[in-house]
């Protein structure tokens, strides 16, 4: 019988772990809140995507986190979702930025993405995107994504591997 007692995560782990949620499910809130759920859970599944490459290799935190050099998913995941070009809503000018900056509190969407931000964070969210790292509006036609085909396209938003696959 072992006297050592598992101490748990570390208060800093749990921290970045509520920061990661809190801060992925207002991504989620300003970009997809009115969506359906399976767009609020694609772009948060492409935002885990991103943060395990960014875990994986320095050309990914290049692109997707600014190079940053996080050591855990949760710090990944807020490296990911603070740096510049990712997320439209984090630019002060997107008219949905004050849905980030301040969500409406009590908003049914916000509690729909602050539980999907959960489950993704805990694993527990299939990743329907295959794999993707890029994105966007299916109202906009980024000149990138001429000649890609999507992994999914789900509530107006469509999504891609970065391999083009």
């Amino acid at each position: 019988m072992s006297t050592h007692s598992d101490p748990g995560p570390s208060p800093a782990r749990l921290a970045a772990q509520a920061a990661a949620e809190e801060l992925l499910a207002r991504i989620l809130y300003a970009e997809a809140g009115q969506r359906p759920v399976r767009a609020i859970e694609a772009l948060a599944c492409l935002t885990l995507n991103r943060a395990r490459a960014a875990l994986a290799s320095a050309e990914a935190r290049t692109r997707f986190a600014a190079d940053a050099a996080p050591e855990t998913l949760p710090r990944a995941v807020i490296a990911v979702l603070r740096a510049p070009f990712q997320f439209p809503v984090r630019h002060p000018r997107h008219e949905r930025h004050a849905l980030f900056t301040a969500p409406i509190e009590g908003d049914a969407a916000l509690s729909v993405c602050r539980r999907i931000a959960g489950r993704a964070l805990r694993g527990a969210l299939p990743d329907a995107t295959r794999g993707a790292l890029l994105w966007h509006d299916l109202l906009r036609q980024p000149a990138w994504s001429l000649g890609r085909i999507p992994t999914l396209e789900a509530g107006g938003l469509a999504f891609y591997r970065l391999d083009g696959a």
